[in-house]
């Protein structure tokens, strides 16, 4: 299957991956793929179109469309009836949030993470509480920890953006029990969820017994590419007293598109992830021949590049841009920990992705002095 549009069609989209950049740059920084629409999804989109169904969404199928997916996929069935539609899974989290907890109220994550998780706790009024990752692992004594001294909510990022980690049962139960044990709601965005690459296999939080109490925001936008469609669930948990405009911020469109990719997408979506895969593999081979730290990840189309040792400072991002005309994700708005780091978005074309790490080469080696390795 031909995935991938090539660089002249890339350059006529309008979106914020291809236009915030001038043309000379290769952007790979946000979450956006390099993908051609999935035929089903296209296919539904031109028959909404072509009765001009651009009106006010309404959940439609989607919530069962979803659990039939999830059913199919991870041998977990959650219930229609507990889901809200909500425009992205960023007001889904933040929903959750305000359902679980009071202004000011402790929340917990762990850095380096996506970067909305600390404007989220901003924009609720929360306060951030800080467990890092371990050797990009959770950290379940610092969660312990953090649970005691009085958090009321845990933003979990599962699958783990930027690290590609993906959580082990194991792991994740024992969250289960952390939070039952202290009384803490945890709030797992799940939007890579359906990108685990080789033979990683993701546990939906809310699979586990327990979870009862907590909320999960999942969305087709990253494993389709939908996410200026604006269509997102959040399941689980208590929903009374979520604000009506959620469904009125939500795109009919994105909705249609959701319940095509995940009704009839799963053939596009492997297809996808064997293409990521070879990607990745590629990418974490090519990085070590330049010294680039890389591990590859087990999920997602993002790879997090360790650049501590090529003297490039707290922030590489800048100077790749201006050294190799490639843009990545800054590492520092990933929280601290991300200092002398960079994301790097690996769904692409495997001639841009080669060209990217060309790019790369340039740019480490203008910066070293003659002699220097």
């Amino acid at each position: 299957m031909d995935l991938w549009a090539d660089l002249d069609e890339l350059r006529q989209r309008r979106s914020e991956k291809w236009r915030r950049y001038p043309a000379a740059v290769l952007p790979l920084f946000v979450a956006e793929m390099d993908t051609k629409l999935a035929p089903p999804i296209r296919a539904a989109l031109d028959a909404a179109l072509s009765v001009s169904d651009t009106g006010y969404a309404q959940p439609d199928a989607l919530p069962t469309a979803y659990a039939s997916f999830a059913g199919r996929r991870w041998g977990w069935h959650p219930d229609p009836a507990a889901m809200a539609l909500m425009p992205d899974v960023a007001r889904a989290a933040r929903t959750a949030i305000e359902l679980a907890s009071s202004p000011g109220d402790p929340v917990v994550i762990n850095p380096p993470v996506y970067p909305p998780f600390f404007e989220w706790l901003e924009m609720t009024g929360r306060r951030l509480v800080s467990v890092p990752l371990r050797s990009g692992r959770l950290d379940l004594s610092g969660l312990e920890a953090a649970f005691a001294a009085g958090a009321r909510v845990y933003l979990l990022c599962n699958p783990q953006n930027p690290t590609g980690t993906v959580h082990t049962p194991a792991e994740l139960t024992e969250v289960s029990s952390l939070a039952a044990a202290y009384g803490v709601t945890v709030v797992s965005d799940e939007i890579h969820a359906p990108l685990t690459l080789g033979e990683a296999v993701f546990t939906p939080y809310l699979s586990l017994d327990g979870t009862g109490t907590a909320y999960a925001a999942v969305s087709t936008s990253k494993a389709w590419n939908l996410a200026g469609l604006k269509a997102a669930l959040l399941v689980g948990g208590s929903l009374s007293g979520i604000p009506e405009d959620t469904v009125s911020s939500t795109g009919n469109l994105g909705v249609i598109a959701s319940i095509a990719a995940l009704d009839a997408g799963e053939a596009w979506l492997d297809d996808l992830r064997a293409e990521l895969d070879v990607n990745r593999r590629w990418l974490t081979s090519a990085l070590s021949e330049l010294g680039v730290g890389c591990r590859a990840p087990s999920a997602t189309y993002l790879a997090w590049l360790d650049l501590r040792d090529h003297g490039l400072g707290d922030d590489p991002a800048p100077v790749l841009l201006e050294r190799g005309r490639v843009a990545l994700y800054r590492g520092l708005d990933f929280g601290p920990e991300g200092a002398g780091f960079v994301r790097l978005n690996f769904a692409t074309s495997p001639a841009l992705l080669a060209e990217a790490v060309d790019r790369l080469e340039t740019a480490l080696r203008t910066g070293r002095r003659p002699g220097r390795t």
